[in-house]
């Protein structure tokens, strides 16, 4: 079985380690291939594919793209885009300029709960502002002793119907998966049991995203519970989606599954990487 993580963060967008370390990390786990996906960006690309090579492992370029689907936030990874695409990341710069708008109004409202200068801190962590996204601000709720997990900091102040929760339009699922389809990449929907929408919503989403060319959708990933692993491998198969697998790490000890170390992925499935090697 091939040690494979295809969804994994650097400091680029709202990971805290460098492309660089990020592959050190999971060529010490065993990782074979991995995939940088960043969030609506491309820019450690270069980096991770430099240190993937000296490392011995297989390199996939990605990215995770921020969606609004039935007024929610989804994520739509992609897979083996070509990261020179200009056309492919203006269109990924439009769809992150709206995060810095956001970020303020999230430390306004974490202000007026009596949390003041979260959106300073938060622009501490961070190259550009243009990257902010509610991870940052969990950590700071835990730096803070407010929270004690970034879990709980979601739980209590970030998720949708929380008090700092800001909702953001995002470019739509269709245009999504035309960029990555575009940019010679596969759409994958990341991490399907985090979303809480009802099962009728989730197989609506299915259906659409198979409709306009998805590829697959992450079976094991950190972030959601492994009981979770059967059901969506039948989901999976239900679909004739590929399966594909990703920490989503961000940071060590932010999920329980470290970068490049998960599990096999339940029997019967086409994994996403079975023409890569």
């Amino acid at each position: 079985m091939l040690n494979i993580d295809l969804h994994s963060h650097s400091w680029c967008s709202d990971g805290l380690l460098a492309p660089q370390e990020l592959v050190a990390r999971a060529a010490s786990n065993g990782a074979k291939a991995l995939a940088l996906t960043d969030h609506d960006m491309v820019s450690g690309v270069v980096e991770a594919r430099e240190a993937c090579e000296k490392a011995g492992i297989h390199f996939v370029p990605g990215v995770e793209i921020s969606i609004t689907w039935g007024g929610r936030s989804v994520h739509i990874v992609g897979l083996q885009v070509d990261e020179n695409n200009q056309d492919f990341i203006s269109k990924l710069d439009a769809n992150r300029s709206g995060r810095v708008e956001r970020a303020v109004e999230i430390g306004r409202r974490l202000e007026q709960l009596g949390i003041p200068g979260a959106y300073e801190g938060v622009v501490e962590q961070v190259s550009d502002p243009i990257v902010i996204s509610r991870k940052h601000f969990s950590r700071f709720l835990v730096d803070a002793k407010i929270c004690s997990t970034t879990t709980e900091a979601f739980e209590q102040y970030l998720k949708k119907g929380r008090p700092a929760y800001v909702f953001h339009e995002w470019t739509t699922l269709d245009k999504a998966v035309g960029w990555i389809k575009d940019a010679g990449g596969i759409a994958v929907i990341a991490h399907p049991g985090r979303y809480e929408i009802s099962e009728t919503s989730l197989l609506a989403l299915f259906d659409e995203f198979k409709q306009l060319g998805g590829a697959g959708i992450e079976v094991v990933t950190g972030s959601h519970s492994r009981d979770l692993y059967p059901y969506f491998a039948e989901l999976a198969k239900r679909y004739g989606f590929l399966a594909s697998a990703g920490s989503d790490f961000h940071a060590p000890g932010e999920t329980y599954l470290d970068v490049g170390k998960l599990p096999p992925l339940p029997d019967g499935l086409t994994p996403i990487w079975k023409d890569w090697f």
